[in-house]
């Protein structure tokens, strides 16, 4: 209550991009602002929306609510319920929802016309969200997913195009840290990646799912004076799951049962178990899989392994699922030394776990700031996009990691790999982090203290809490000065 006045909550409504790596995170944000008291509408798509209501924890209807659009499946020529990236198993039908997405535009437009938001929270990928604010003469503030370390490496980049990789390795220059790449995105992906950032750069703050810790009061320092541009630290957001229940239903409904993971897991020591995930939309081929197989069986560590369901092959035999698996390795291993998850898992559950030791992980940015925030030490293997530069600052920059050695830059991860990471480079990188010794220790170490920071950042008092507190006082305040018409 302020000068007798009874203080009126926000209205925000959120945009996020059609693909659960973008979604989850950010309606982990909406979640975060329902929570302290503003009114929320999360505006999605139909099947978007079902896995949405499963997934987001129960909040009253006043705070949190789910506006849906029809996505336009006959324009752009895909199946009805194809409304996810990661329903899309190749290039081609990747292109399709993102034109589809486009395409929501005007029916998102026509809703908002009819009842104005204070402020928009959208996605990057949709470049009309700040044309939208605009003319509804309210702020917008994007959204894209990467901690602000990456954004601050890709603006580098852009701005100097002259940067050649096909040398092999090279030094970014003028950042805090002296960071080695061997190769950066196709110049396709640049172009693209380089448009959305120049827009993103109109909004009037951008929104991070990290806390400052992580990516360094330098690299804040650095986005915004290089920029002009805010950069609002309110994460990690999957942190604002609490109990095993919330943890266990982000994201898609697991392919696992909570209660056969927690017992297994619950079975073994603290720190003991390898746990492999390489994200929604990462594919490799079954002559990769054996190499993984031959290499976690060779370190002898017990292991989940995640293992996505190929696209359009749920019915195959399982005699075709496995045939990337060495001879016995399954009646060796399966239920006693390794669980393998065929699907969606629950991993902030299993992260969350005593018994877990590392997580070989693909570096997408949401498994990265789930792994910090549960305290994981990492063992980074990246495919795509942007997960090289995460890996830098894991490996290189915190030093709560170790390389697996990769370093083929694919479009997509779905596509097919030239090169092969050997079962030797894989076992030794997992022996550098599960045999114990010293640099064990340090890196464990490390890890262990940014999750006690990450944890902090979000309770009462922590810098992503403050900084949440902040950004709502902000707003209210550019609503309130707005002249009445």
């Amino acid at each position: 209550m302020e000068g007798g006045k009874i203080e009126r909550p926000l209205k925000l409504h959120f945009i996020p991009y059609l693909a659960p790596g973008h979604m989850i995170p950010l309606c982990d944000i909406a979640t975060l602002f329902a929570t302290h008291g503003q009114q929320v509408t999360i505006i999605t798509t139909p099947s978007n929306a079902n896995f949405l209501s499963k997934s987001l924890p129960y909040i009253d209807p006043l705070f949190l609510r789910i506006h849906t659009v029809d996505f336009p499946y006959q324009q752009v020529g895909l199946p009805a319920g194809v409304e996810s990236m990661s329903n899309t198993p190749d290039l081609a039908s990747s292109s399709k929802l993102y034109a589809g997405a486009m395409l929501l535009q005007e029916p998102i437009q026509n809703f908002m016309e009819k009842d104005p938001p204070d402020c928009i929270i959208g996605d990057f990928l949709y470049p009309w969200v700040h044309d939208l604010a605009s003319k509804l003469r309210v702020p917008n503030l994007a959204f894209n997913g990467f901690s602000l370390f990456t954004v601050c490496l890709m603006e580098t980049l852009r701005t100097n195009p002259s940067l050649d990789s096909h040398m092999g390795s090279f030094v970014v220059p003028n950042l805090p840290h002296p960071i080695t790449l061997s190769g950066r995105l196709s110049k396709s992906s640049e172009d693209f990646m380089g448009l959305m950032l120049e827009k993103e750069l109109k909004s009037n703050g951008l929104i991070v799912n990290n806390f400052a810790d992580l990516d360094g009061e330098e690299y804040i320092k650095y986005y915004e004076n290089t920029t002009g541009h805010k950069a609002w630290h309110l994460g990690p957001a999957s942190l604002v799951r609490k109990t095993v229940q919330e943890k266990a239903e982000r994201g898609q409904e697991s392919a696992v049962s909570v209660q056969e993971c927690l017992s297994w897991l619950n079975s073994k020591r603290d720190n003991s178990v390898l746990y492999i995930s390489f994200g929604s939309l990462c594919r490799y081929q079954d002559k990769q899989l054996y190499e993984i197989a031959c290499a976690i069986e060779a370190s002898g560590h017990e292991f989940i392994w995640v293992v996505p369901l190929k696209k359009g092959k749920e019915d195959e035999s399982e005699e075709e699922k496995e045939k990337w698996f060495p001879k016995g390795f399954e009646e060796r291993n399966i239920g006693k030394t390794g669980l393998i998850i065929r699907g969606w898992a629950p991993q902030v559950l299993i992260l969350s776990h005593p018994a877990v030791g590392a997580f070989m992980t693909h570096c997408g940015w949401n498994s990265t700031v789930e792994a910090v925030g549960a305290g994981v030490p990492m063992i980074t293997w990246p495919s795509h996009g942007e997960q090289f530069y995460n890996e830098k600052l894991i490996t290189e920059v915190r030093g709560i990691g170790v390389e697996v050695g990769a370093t083929e830059w694919c479009l997509t991860g779905f596509e097919e790999r030239e090169k092969l990471l050997s079962s030797d480079s894989i076992e030794k990188a997992v022996r550098r982090l599960m045999d114990g010794g010293d640099e064990a220790e340090k890196i464990r170490s490390r890890a262990q203290e940014f999750g006690e920071k990450a944890r902090r950042a979000v309770e009462e008092g922590g810098s992503s809490h403050k900084n949440l507190l902040a950004l709502i006082d902000d707003l209210k305040r550019l609503r309130d000065s707005k002249p009445i018409e």
